[in-house]
């Protein structure tokens, strides 16, 4: 939500009751290469050192543009994409190293809801056997009197009359199937849910229905959500703070309403300028960023700044040779708790550095084969 209670926004301040802290979290996925013998000659670096905290009760809304690598981190954070590097501490404990059946047990305490909801529920399965199927995993449904109150209670919880649990996902609307995902989420009592892009493949109407759910359920439960998604305006709405995602790591991070009236980053600023205003007047003579070129290749991610091929504000020094580090940065405006991924955030918000033409770098696709025998590095591949 983007205002929760006082006791929630005191301890995101002051950095206590933190629920999940990621730490250098890396995901890579091999590149194979080879007809009779599979050989891995690069790797795609979907996450890439990225440091993450989410306390208790609050609503992380992840944003960045389609291949940023936001998904692959809300998957890694549950462990359904098992990290290559770094480590995930949920409550006290580290999930990211965690297998078999201490890893089954601990996925009650988080759970996610899909982008699509059609694909994501078995089309076989009523609604109940849907519910019933992550109840009877954690060994939640041993009464059968307790089991039927508590379906009827998801079923009211979600705005779905019971009627729904003898129906099965094709008989439903768009919204209705993705409330019947929450359910399911719901089922097991997590603490921590990932919502992937949840009202996306939605008509507006509905996606407003189907976050007021997600804010009210937060208010009841005392849940704690993280929100990847690439609408701007659905992020600001139910986020209590934001981070930005640009080619697998985090370049910025703020309170929700700071980072939509403060934005540091070029790329920040860039996405903003992209967001339309109601009023002509405004959408006229308000600053506005188009970036030139292509998205870089994960799998050969430009050196130093991720972001300088398509930076208007780059500079000669330091932003093609060393990787910025998320930090807080002293500008009007900017609280304690606003951090940014760049060498001259300062420079940039002053004005003392202008924004100038960026020329459009070509970006090659396809396999230029291993340059070194079976370990060969990613730069074996052609990018920016």
């Amino acid at each position: 939500m983007t205002q929760t209670s006082e006791s929630s926004s005191d301890a995101t301040s002051d950095g206590t009751d933190v629920l999940v802290e990621a730490s250098d979290l890396e995901v890579y996925f091999p590149i194979k290469s080879g007809i009779i013998f599979d050989r891995t000659v690069g790797h795609v670096r979907a996450v890439d050192g990225v440091d993450l905290t989410i306390h208790r009760g609050e609503t992380y809304g992840l944003v960045g543009e389609s291949g940023c690598g936001k998904s692959t981190l809300g998957k890694a954070i549950l462990n359904l994409e098992p990290p290559t590097a770094g480590s995930v501490v949920f409550d006290g404990t580290d999930i990211a190293s965690l297998k078999g059946e201490d890893l089954r047990r601990e996925r009650k305490r988080f759970q996610m809801v899909f982008q699509d909801p059609m694909s994501s529920l078995d089309p076989r399965q009523t609604v109940e056997n849907l519910l019933l199927e992550g109840m009877r995993a954690h060994g939640l449904d041993t009464d059968k009197d307790a089991t039927r109150a508590r379906l009827r209670e998801l079923m009211s919880s979600v705005g779905l009359p019971v009627a729904a649990l003898s129906k099965y996902p094709h008989e439903f609307s768009g919204g209705q199937r993705q409330r019947i995902g929450i359910a399911r989420a719901l089922s097991v009592g997590p603490d921590l849910i990932v919502a992937d892009e949840p009202v996306s493949a939605l008509d507006v109407s509905i996606q407003a229905q189907v976050i007021n759910l997600l804010q009210d359920l937060q208010d009841e439960l005392g849940l704690t959500y993280l929100v990847v998604a690439h609408d701007l305006a659905v992020v600001r709405h139910i986020s209590d703070r934001i981070g930005v995602m640009y080619l697998g790591g985090l370049v910025e991070e703020s309170d929700g309403a700071e980072l939509y009236d403060v934005p540091l980053h070029p790329y920040t600023r860039a996405l903003m300028s992209a967001v339309p205003v109601p009023d002509p007047q405004v959408e006229d003579s308000r600053e506005q960023i188009l970036l030139t070129g292509d998205l870089p290749s994960p799998a050969n991610p430009p050196s130093g700044c991720r972001f300088h091929t398509r930076c208007p504000w780059k500079q000669e020094t330091l932003c093609d040779t060393e990787r910025p580090q998320l930090r807080v940065v002293e500008v009007d405006g900017a609280s304690a708790s606003h951090r940014v991924a760049c060498h001259y955030a300062e420079q940039v918000a002053s004005g003392e550095i202008q924004p100038h033409q960026v020329e459009a770098v070509s970006v090659e696709s396809g396999f230029t084969g291993p340059v070194d025998g079976p370990d060969a590095p990613p730069e074996a591949y052609v990018g920016v």
